[in-house]
């Protein structure tokens, strides 16, 4: 196997941080108890290098390793978020992991690998690659999930998510084995080919596509595969679980565009239909039972679980080839409003939570508004924002995607959605009457870099909603060459 400068070209940003993310295990054995922050340091730096290396690449194409995986502007948008997202998830763990005992340095280097995995998947262009990345972005998050042992919960969530996920792990490789038997190909490419020709068993290859899908919506959290979300959000530790909402997210769904729209394209009209009930599905149940909720780790992993279903509209919309580039561009425009406010909207609620993991109910929020007015108002941003209200980016990334869904003629789809982020309004608008019309004193903790997280998240969620046209611009360049 002859390997040239354009295979390592192709996976630089992802073979630094892997690399990073060994030796950091091995400096971090020389690391005193008391000075595990370094390793965070340590860890940050690894993230800095490799935006860099990412950044150097943007306007760039390449292929590698038997055009196994692939650098495009859809790959290297994703890879940036992904990076981003990892910075901040440091920034929300660096004193959480200090006040609740449990600061290990390997912490960090399986967010990195994590991490890794993430990119990976972005950059996937075969199945098999798609897998193998899966994998390398799940185990790490199980490990993280029961990371504050010896807490019951944590481990319930961590077992929890092994277990699921090791199952809708088997779904995803049985999809792949169908794909395989119906085109006699696992490269995207590939695939696409033989739909074209004529010469693949398409009922199999419908069946394979079909459970693929299964398997990336438990990674997502859309329904009906997303009952392990609420235990395990609650369960893990608060900083796992803000980076588990926004990066597998942001991978997963990386990852359905990818392969629906460059692998299966032919079949976009058939899974139309199926992806629309699972979209519907997923607002409705995850917006109605996040109504119930009392502990705002619970009501925001309903809440994930409902944007999954608003992000799931691109794909619907993907099946009209009109508005299909309009529809997947929306997509990650709205994977990057989301992942703002999800990391500023989980910093308030860390710097709440007690060393003994009390402060988590959404009464422990009364008073917030007098004792601290500018973390209510950031809070007040981002629940606006999740509702989708100005002058907010989520409001801006909920128009794109409902235009997107109107422009396929899926009205029904839009009104569904309208409706289901009034109920939201409802869940999401009582944080804000807790924290200003309740009387209360919480305490909350005043931690450099946990500030400048929620503050900055509360800034550009505010102005890039006055001008999110960069923003979206990018975004449509970005996929330009996924058709």
């Amino acid at each position: 196997m002859n390997l040239t400068q354009a295979d390592f070209y192709t996976l630089l940003p992802v073979m630094v941080l892997t690399v990073w993310a060994v030796a950091l295990l091995l400096v971090d054995l020389f690391i005193p108890k008391e000075r595990k922050g370094w390793t965070a340091f340590l860890a940050v730096a690894g993230l800095a290098l490799t935006i860099g290396f990412s950044l150097s690449q943007i306007g760039q194409e390449s292929s590698g390793f038997f055009e196994m995986v692939v650098l495009d502007g859809f790959s290297t948008f994703v890879n940036i978020l992904l990076l981003v997202s990892g910075l901040m998830g440091i920034s929300l763990a660096y004193s959480y992991l200090k006040r609740m005992g449990i600061e290990r340095g390997e912490y960090y280097s399986l967010m990195l690998f994590s991490i890794a995995g993430m990119m990976l998947m972005a950059q996937a262009s075969d199945l098999i690659v798609v897998f193998l990345a899966l994998e390398l972005l799940s185990i790490p998050l199980y490990v993280l999930a029961a990371f504050a042992h010896p807490q019951h919960d944590s481990g319930e969530a961590g077992i929890k998510y092994f277990l699921l996920g090791a199952f809708s792990g088997g779904f995803v490789v049985y999809g792949i084995a169908l794909v395989f038997g119906a085109t006699q190909s696992t490269a995207l490419a590939g695939i696409a080919a033989a739909a074209l020709a004529g010469t693949a068993n398409i009922p199999l290859m419908l069946a394979g596509s079909a459970l693929i899908l299964v398997g990336f919506s438990f990674k997502v959290a859309a329904v009906p595969f997303h009952m392990w979300t609420p235990d395990v959000y609650q369960g893990a530790p608060t900083p796992v679980t803000a980076f588990m909402a926004a990066g597998a997210k942001i991978a997963g769904f990386a990852a359905l565009m990818r392969v629906f729209s460059t692998a299966f394209p032919s079949l976009a009209v058939d899974l139309a239909p199926v992806l629309a009930v699972l979209a519907a599905l997923t607002m409705i149940v995850g917006n109605v039972v996040a109504v119930s909720q009392t502990n705002i780790k619970r009501m925001l992993a309903y809440s994930s679980i409902a944007h999954a279903g608003y992000i799931l509209m691109a794909f619907v919309a993907f099946g009209n080839p009109a508005v299909s580039a309009t529809a997947i561009a929306a997509g990650i425009f709205y994977l990057v409003a989301y992942a703002l406010t999800n990391f500023g909207s989980w910093s308030i609620v860390i710097a709440l939570e007690k060393e003994d993991g009390k402060g988590l109910e959404l009464e422990d929020y009364a008073g917030l508004g007098k004792s601290n007015p500018l973390m209510a108002a950031a809070m007040t941003i981002f629940m606006l924002s999740l509702t989708g209200i100005p002058p907010t980016l989520g409001l801006v990334g909920k128009f794109y995607l409902f235009s997107a869904v109107i422009a396929a003629d899926m009205y029904w789809l839009a009104i569904v959605g309208v409706l289901t982020s009034l109920i939201s309004a409802f869940y999401y608008l009582r944080v804000v009457v807790i924290m200003y019309m309740k009387d209360g004193e919480p305490k909350t903790l005043s931690e450099p870099w946990l500030n400048l997280t929620w503050i900055a998240m509360a800034a550009i969620t505010v102005i890039l909603g006055f001008m999110p046209a960069s923003l979206f611009n990018w975004a449509s360049q970005a996929i330009m060459k996924l058709f």
